[in-house]
């Protein structure tokens, strides 16, 4: 079945290697169609790789090469939830490595400009917590911190 919704995301000529990228390092995730352009377009010439389809940790998007145009923002990011420390640290290192770029309360930037969050479950379930003191607790050590350490969280939930 076709999603009636799905993600575009305009990249810079990249696209391809981009949904490659993401396909290999986020679970759920893969490459579909890859669409060459019947004819010239402002950003590119007939055959070049105009759309990809690809699957981000089970959402549906299609990468657009459309130019330089308009770059990513951190108006938009995903954010994929992480069950332990060595899956942020996976997740984490893998767009950091590959020429991104560290932000702060677990959200970084992939070489790309599109932004992530990985964030682990122990985050969100803290900050969830019905006891506002916990809530906020793990809030301000949230705060504190780029890539989110799950043994700290788990400390300030405690108390």
């Amino acid at each position: 079945m076709v999603s009636k919704n799905t993600i575009c995301l305009w990249f810079n000529g990249a696209a391809q290697e981009a949904a490659e990228f993401y396909a290999a390092t986020i679970p759920d995730s893969r490459v579909g169609a890859i669409r060459r352009a019947p004819g010239d377009y402002p950003a590119g010439k007939e055959g070049d790789v105009l759309t990809v389809e690809f699957t981000v940790a089970g959402i549906p998007c299609i990468g657009l090469n459309g130019g330089p145009i308009f770059p990513h923002s951190e108006a938009f990011s995903f954010q994929i939830a992480t069950d332990d420390q060595a899956e942020t640290d996976r997740l984490w290192n893998a767009i950091i490595g590959n020429g991104g770029q560290a932000s702060a309360c677990g959200w970084c930037k992939d070489k790309w400009g599109l932004s992530w969050q990985i964030t682990p479950r122990a985050l969100t379930d803290g900050m969830a917590d019905p006891d506002q003191a916990v809530a906020k607790r793990v809030f301000e050590a949230m705060m504190t911190m780029t890539k989110i350490d799950i043994a700290a969280i788990e400390a300030a939930r405690r108390g």
